[in-house]
């Protein structure tokens, strides 16, 4: 059985970057490089997150982690279809690309975002479990 690609939004990166009990259990959801798929639009939010909180070194390391992933940029397709998504579920335009971007490649998305919660191809890990 051929492994699953999955993109992996800001908020569980971001769990699992600090280590918390959420990110700890999240690990495993992690694939391996190849079938992770980072949309830029998460670079984005993660380097605006790292370089807040821990500093440009580590933003630097995480980001370049991030370019050993299937990177997936914003295109017209991706951009349209977020747009749709946008409308039928109610999301915000960085988690409607998001969440366009795991629909058109046919990957899951695994997310900390309550706004995902019950959306088709997504698993939802809630920010209950934090150290």
């Amino acid at each position: 059985m051929a492994a699953r690609l999955r993109v992996i939004d800001s908020s569980a990166w971001i769990e699992w970057l600090t280590g918390s009990v959420l990110g700890r259990k999240l690990r495993k959801e992690f694939p391996a490089k190849p079938h992770c798929i980072v949309p830029t639009i998460v670079q984005l939010e993660l380097s605006k997150w790292l370089m807040r909180e821990v500093g440009e070194d580590q933003a630097d390391q995480v980001i370049a982690y991030t370019q050993k992933c299937m990177i997936v940029p914003l295109d017209t397709a991706i951009a349209l279809l977020a747009a749709d998504l946008h409308r039928e579920y109610k999301l915000a335009t960085a988690d409607a690309v998001v969440y366009a971007t795991a629909r058109q490649l046919g990957a899951d998305l695994v997310t900390c975002d309550a706004h995902f919660e019950g959306l088709p191809s997504a698993a939802f890990f809630p920010k209950t479990a934090r150290t």
